[in-house]
């Protein structure tokens, strides 16, 4: 004998609110993932960032190395000079290196800083000037890349030919 089971009406109300609810949890969800994954930034944008931050930092750090170099040179050579020059030469040479050495400093320093704003520039599509040859020249590499992949999947197939004509 069989057995059925009957549903109370207590049972079937609770149940389809739970599916019910259930719909409604999922399709409360959908529109948030979908915000989300627009939001969130592409691989080119984030590779750019990259290679913004990594010039914009070797910038910065060979700004301080060139600082750090100028007065170590400064501190050596000072005493030296003094030592085995006549008063005005080494202060003549001394207020040279001294001024070279913060020139180079502050010029790295400021290409850094122009170079990072103009990246960032670049990256959020402002279109700072020079950007039309980035982009010719990405999309010639382009264009080379993938006619040398047509090139290299074609050659094994002609090679491959060759080799069974021969035998």
């Amino acid at each position: 004998q069989k057995q059925h089971r009957t549903l109370n009406p207590y049972s079937l109300r609770k149940r389809k609110k739970e599916m019910a609810d259930h719909q409604q949890h999922q399709q409360q969800q959908q529109p948030i993932m979908r915000s989300l994954h627009e939001s969130s930034p592409s691989t080119r944008q984030i590779v750019r960032f990259v290679t913004a931050a990594t010039i914009g930092l070797s910038l910065l750090v060979l700004s301080g190395l060139t600082l750090t170099g100028t007065v170590i040179g400064l501190i050596v050579a000072t005493p030296l000079m003094v030592l085995f020059s006549p008063v005005l030469v080494p202060a003549v040479i001394t207020i040279g290196l001294l001024t070279m050495g913060f020139l180079f400093s502050g010029g790295c320093g400021v290409a850094a800083a122009t170079a990072l704003t103009w990246i960032y520039k670049y990256v959020t599509g402002k279109h700072p000037m020079g950007a039309d040859k980035v982009d010719y020249a990405r999309m010639r590499i382009a264009e080379k890349a993938k006619e040398l992949g047509h090139y290299t999947h074609s050659q094994p197939q002609q090679t491959h030919q060759t080799t069974t004509t021969t035998h």
